[in-house]
């Protein structure tokens, strides 16, 4: 039979889709930690086949969301504080290496648009809005990582800074917000001036405060 004309959407991109639709569930506590996932209810309730729901939860079994039990099922991961501070430091180099390269190819409409998000991110924390402050906290890291323009960085990133932002929710639902915005603000000041040791070291240290800062106390 002819090839049909009507192209159909690439299949990583349809488990992209997936992979980001499931990962946000767990992120935001819609799939609670030690939920069982049945591939066959995850397809129906996002409409799709249960082939981009398995390979979104090996995916996602990678970065330490899921958890693959041998002979059983499969789960939602339970915070874990070893893969917390692991994650952390992974994704803390990784945003170091993204602020060093980024630094001098900052144009001043990236410093606004890194002090904007800083703006969104104070309103909504004091509108006590936590996922609008964690999309405010992703707007103004995005800044440096974008014109690093490192793909390794992006891969890196993508594979653990979900593991974070459960933490990170704890994070910036209690007062230590108001240091991260300052954190923030320090952070701008340096990229203005094209110090890129200082902005690196700055930006570091805010994925290692999760360390110490923040233990998450989920339980299944």
């Amino acid at each position: 039979m002819p090839v049909p004309s009507t192209s159909l959407p690439p299949r990583g991109l349809l488990r992209d889709e997936v992979r980001a639709r499931l990962c946000d569930a767990i992120v935001d506590g819609t799939l609670a930690p030690g939920e069982q996932l049945r591939d066959a209810e995850l397809a129906t309730w996002l409409g799709v086949s249960r082939t981009p729901v398995r390979e979104a939860l090996l995916d996602l079994a990678r970065s330490g969301l899921v958890l693959a039990l041998p002979g059983r099922s499969t789960v939602v991961a339970p915070v874990d504080d070893r893969k917390v501070r692991d994650a952390a430091a992974v994704v803390a180099s990784m945003h170091r290496i993204a602020v060093v390269e980024a630094t001098h190819r900052l144009t001043d409409e990236d410093i606004e648009r890194m002090r904007l998000a800083n703006d969104a991110f104070i309103a909504a924390h004091d509108a006590g809005d936590t996922t609008a402050a964690l999309e405010a906290d992703h707007e103004f890291h995005a800044v440096a990582v974008e014109r690093a323009d490192n793909d390794a960085v992006r891969t890196v990133l993508a594979l653990y800074g979900p593991v974070l932002e459960r933490a990170e929710r704890l994070r910036f639902a209690s007062s230590d917000a108001e240091t991260s915005a300052a954190r923030h603000a320090e952070l701008i000041r340096h990229c203005a001036a094209r110090d890129a040791h200082a902005a690196a070291a700055v930006a570091e240290g805010l994925w290692l405060d999760l360390l110490t800062d923040t233990t998450p106390q989920e339980t299944p």
